[in-house]
C-alpha cells in the first residue's frame, strides 16, 4: 500500500496553492515586458483569447485528469496518465511532468534566491547612493559570484541553499501543514505588497522627486493599442507563450495538486478561481509596477531600450535605483516590499514543483514525506548547481528553454490529445462537470476536442519553425528563413556558432567554446535526468505487475 495518505486541509487553501502555483516571477516580469513587445494594449485581446480558448480549457484538463487519477490513489503524472490511456508508452509521456518540475526547480530555486537576497540588500542600504549603473554592476557582480556587499563568501551559493533548504523544509512538513499555510501568508502579503507598489507606479507625477513624466506616461505606453499588430502570428504565438508560463500549465503541478481533492470535490470552479486570480496578480499589479514606474523615472527612450534585455534587466537592474528616488527609507521599503513580492511569487510555485515528485516516491515505494522531500531537495542542488557557478555560460537559459518553455508545449499538446481523443471527450467532459458548483458552457465541449489541441499544435509548429525575425507574411510568400530562436536552430546552436565563426578576438573566442560546451553538456545532463526518470517509472510499473494492482 502507498504511504501517501495525504489531502487538502481546507477549499480556500487549495486554491491559494494553487493561485501560488500559476502565479510566480513570470506576472511581473515577463508579462509587461511581452505586452510592450507585442502591441501594447493589443496584446491583451490574443492575450485574453487564448486564456478563454487554450488556459482555462487546459486548466479543467489538468485539474479533472487530477483528480480522476487520484481516486486510484496516483499522485504523479506517469500514472494519472496511464489511468486515462492505456497504452503502455502514455506513462513515458508523463515523466514530463516529473522531469520537468524538477528541472525548472533547478534554476527557479536560483532566481528564487536572487530576490531574498535582494530584500536583505534593500533592508540593508546597499542600493542607497547607487547610480542605476551601480545597481546594474552588482547584479553582473553578484551573478559572477564575485565579492559580497554583505562580507559573504560565494553569497550567490550561500543564498541559493538557504533558499533551497527552505523549500525543501516546508515540503517535508506536508501539504495542509506545509504548503497550503505557506499559501494562506504569501499570497496575501504579495498582493498587499503588489497593491502598494501598483499605488506608487500609478501616482508618480512629473518634477517630484526626479521623476520626468507622470505615470500616465508609462501606462498609455504600455497599454495604448497597436491594432496592426493583431494580424501577427509572432503576437498570437508570444500571447499563447505567456499563458503557458502563468498558468503553469504543461508541468504536471496542477494534476498533482487536483489528486488530493475528494472524489466529487469540485474542480470547475476551483480551476477558474485559481486562474482569474493569477490574471488579476498579472494583469492589474504586474502592469502598474515595472513598466510605469521605470518610464517615470527614465523615459521612454531609455525602458525601451532596456526593454530588449526582458524583465530582468528591469526589475533587478534598474528599479532598486528608482526606489530610492522616494528617499532613503521609502527606498528600502519598497524594495523590500518588491523583492518580497518576487519572492513569495517565486516559492508558492516552486513549492509545487516538489510535490509530483514526491508523490511519485510516496506512491511507487512507499516513502515517507520527509524522506521524499529531502531527496528532491538533494537532486535540485545537484542539478542546479551548475547554473549558479555557471550562469555566464548560458546554463541557466537552456534549463529554461528546454524545461521551462519545450516541454510545457510538448506535454501540453499530448495531455490535450489523450483527454480528448483517447480517454474520450464524453468522459473527460463528465470528469469536468461532477460535482462542479458552476454550470461550464457546453462550447467548451468542442472547444476541449478541437480548438485547444489545434492552437497548440500551431504554438508548437510555430515555436519549431519560427522564420527570420518572426516575419510570418514573407515566410509564407515563400523566403522561410529559421530564426535562430526557432526550436530547429537552438538544437544545431547556430547562433553560438555564427558568433564563434566570426569571432577574432582570442578571449571572446575562448569565451564562445567554453559556452559552447556547457550549453551541450547541460543538455546532455537534462537528457540524462529524464531517461533516468523513465526508468523509475519502468521499474515502478514492473513492482505493480508482480504486487498484482495492473
Amino acid at each position: 500500500m502507498s504511504a501517501n495518505k495525504e489531502s487538502w486541509g481546507s477549499r480556500v487553501g487549495l486554491i491559494l496553492a494553487m493561485a501560488g502555483n500559476a502565479v510566480g516571477l513570470g506576472n511581473f516580469l515577463r508579462f509587461p515586458v511581452q505586452a510592450v513587445q507585442n502591441g501594447g494594449g493589443a496584446f491583451i485581446i490574443p492575450y485574453l483569447v487564448c486564456f478563454l480558448v487554450m488556459g482555462i480549457p487546459l486548466l479543467w484538463i489538468e485539474w479533472s485528469m487530477g483528480r480522476f487519477g487520484g481516486k486510484f490513489g496516483h499522485h504523479s503524472t506517469p500514472f494519472i496518465v496511464d489511468t486515462m490511456g492505456r497504452n503502455r508508452l502514455w506513462k513515458y509521456i508523463g515523466v514530463f511532468g516529473i522531469w520537468t518540475n524538477i528541472a525548472v526547480a533547478a534554476y527557479y530555486c536560483y532566481l528564487e534566491s536572487w530576490t531574498l537576497s535582494y530584500m536583505f540588500h534593500s533592508l540593508g542600504g546597499t542600493f542607497s547612493g547607487m547610480d542605476q549603473n551601480g545597481v546594474a554592476a552588482f547584479f553582473i557582480e553578484y551573478v559572477s559570484l564575485g565579492e559580497s556587499t554583505f562580507g559573504i563568501p560565494y553569497e550567490p551559493i550561500v543564498f541559493f541553499l538557504i533558499c533551497l533548504l527552505l523549500n525543501t523544509w516546508i515540503l517535508s512538513q506536508g501539504l495542509a501543514k506545509g504548503v497550503e499555510r505557506v499559501a494562506k501568508i504569501g499570497m496575501p502579503l504579495l498582493i498587499l505588497f503588489g497593491i502598494f507598489l501598483a499605488y506608487k507606479g500609478f501616482t508618480i507625477t512629473a518634477g517630484e522627486n526626479g521623476a520626468i513624466n507622470d505615470s500616465t506616461v508609462g501606462l498609455n505606453f504600455l497599454w495604448t493599442p497597436q491594432y496592426d499588430k493583431l494580424w501577427s502570428p509572432s503576437v498570437w504565438l508570444a500571447a499563447a507563450g505567456q499563458i503557458f508560463f502563468t498558468l503553469s500549465v504543461g508541468m504536471g503541478t496542477v494534476h498533482c495538486y487536483a489528486s488530493y481533492v475528494r472524489s466529487k470535490d469540485d474542480i470547475a470552479l476551483n480551476a477558474m478561481s485559481a486562474g482569474w486570480m493569477n490574471e488579476f496578480v498579472e494583469v492589474v499589479l504586474g502592469g502598474a509596477i515595472l513598466i510605469p514606474i521605470s518610464i517615470g523615472y527614465l523615459g521612454i527612450d531609455r525602458v525601451t531600450e532596456l526593454v530588449q534585455s526582458g524583465g530582468l534587466g528591469l526589475g533587478f537592474r534598474t528599479l532598486p535605483y528608482l526606489f530610492y528616488q522616494w528617499g532613503d527609507v521609502l527606498g528600502a521599503v519598497a524594495g523590500f516590499m518588491w523583492f518580497g513580492l518576487l519572492f513569495f511569487a517565486g516559492i508558492t510555485s516552486s513549492l509545487a514543483m516538489g510535490t509530483p515528485w514526491i508523490g511519485f516516491l510516496q506512491d511507487e515505494f512507499n516513502w515517507k514525506r520527509k524522506s521524499a522531500a529531502w531527496s528532491f531537495g538533494l537532486i535540485v542542488l545537484i542539478l542546479g548547481m551548475p547554473t549558479v557557478l555557471f550562469f555566464n555560460y548560458g546554463v541557466f537559459d537552456e534549463y529554461d528553454y528546454w524545461a521551462g518553455t519545450v516541454s510545457l508545449v510538448v506535454f501540453a499538446l499530448l495531455e490535450s490529445i489523450l483527454f480528448a481523443w483517447v480517454f474520450g471527450i464524453n468522459k473527460g467532459w463528465r470528469e469536468i462537470i461532477s460535482g462542479a458548483d458552476i454550470k461550464v458552457p457546453g462550447i467548451y465541449k468542442f472547444i476541449i476536442k478541437f480548438v485547444t489541441p489545434l492552437l497548440l499544435l500551431w504554438v508548437f509548429l510555430g515555436s519549431l519553425f519560427t522564420p527570420k525575425g518572426g516575419d510570418w507574411g514573407k515566410a509564407f510568400g515563400g523566403e522561410w528563413v529559421l530564426d535562430d530562436s526557432s526550436i530547429i536552430k537552438k538544437i544545431t546552436n547556430s547562433d553560438l556558432k555564427a558568433k564563434l565563426a566570426a569571432a577574432t578576438d582570442p578571449a571572446v573566442i575562448e569565451q564562445l567554446q567554453d559556452t559552447l560546451f556547457f550549453v551541450n553538456a547541460s543538455r546532455i545532463l537534462l537528457v540524462t535526468v529524464w531517461l533516468s526518470l523513465a526508468l523509475l517509472v519502468y521499474i515502478a510499473y514492473k513492482k505493480r505487475v508482480r504486487e498484482g494492482r495492473i
